[in-house]
């Protein structure tokens, strides 16, 4: 039994659930509208390799702090129903079930938090999931992070601390971006999802497969 391991963000989904979630919280009047152009400017510095993530979670996080988990929770399921699920790339959904038939332990795993990703890991069926883990107190967020953050090689350590280094043997990884790098490596079978153009350049010259997901 392999690892299939999914990104979310421009992998299966068509955008960021992040920037996504942050317009639905201007619109929902839980944040100010001036939070979207750092926001997106903190973005940019994500596709160039530069993002503090750490940084962008306290920053992305300020709007929950003191809310309880419960309310939180129902304003996510709310979001990825009317937000996130008709975003999803119809041949991604394919590739999930290919997985699914084959037996494969499916995992979706993102450098979004864990309020975004808990819920699209459950409405498509995935056993495991591995996002940032945000910090509460008293069942109230404090708008602060805990543990590894799962991003870039983060995501590896996440992984193996879940499922153990030789679980990569076998595995199938699927990624859109230059930051899920040590992902891809780690994983026998690494596929070019979305692929942005220095990871297309990169999968060409190591003959990765190229999918394009519309």
């Amino acid at each position: 039994m392999a690892l299939a391991l999914f990104d979310l963000d421009e992998t299966l989904l068509r955008g960021d659930s992040a920037s996504l979630w942050l317009e639905y919280m201007v619109e929902q009047e839980m944040a100010p509208a001036d939070m979207i152009a750092r926001e997106q400017a903190m973005m940019n510095l994500y596709h160039q390799g530069k993002l503090d993530m750490h940084d962008y979670m306290a920053f992305t996080l300020t709007p929950l702090a003191g809310k309880s988990r419960d309310w939180v929770d129902g304003h996510c399921q709310r979001f990825c129903e009317q937000w996130l699920l008709p975003r999803l790339y119809p041949q991604g959904l394919e590739r999930i079930d290919w997985h699914r038939g084959r037996g494969d332990t499916l995992v979706l795993i993102s450098a979004s938090g864990e309020h975004l990703v808990a819920p699209m890991a459950r409405h498509l069926g995935m056993e495991h999931c591995i996002a940032i883990t945000l910090d509460e107190c008293d069942g109230r967020l404090t708008g602060q992070t805990r543990g590894v953050l799962s991003f870039r090689e983060g995501k590896v350590a996440r992984l193996c601390e879940r499922f153990g280094e030789a679980a990569s043997t076998g595995s199938f990884a699927y990624s859109d971006s230059m930051n899920d790098l040590p992902m891809l490596e780690w994983a026998t079978f690494p596929h070019a999802t979305n692929p942005a153009k220095a990871l297309r350049e990169l999968a060409r010259a190591r003959s990765w497969p190229l999918l394009e997901w519309a």
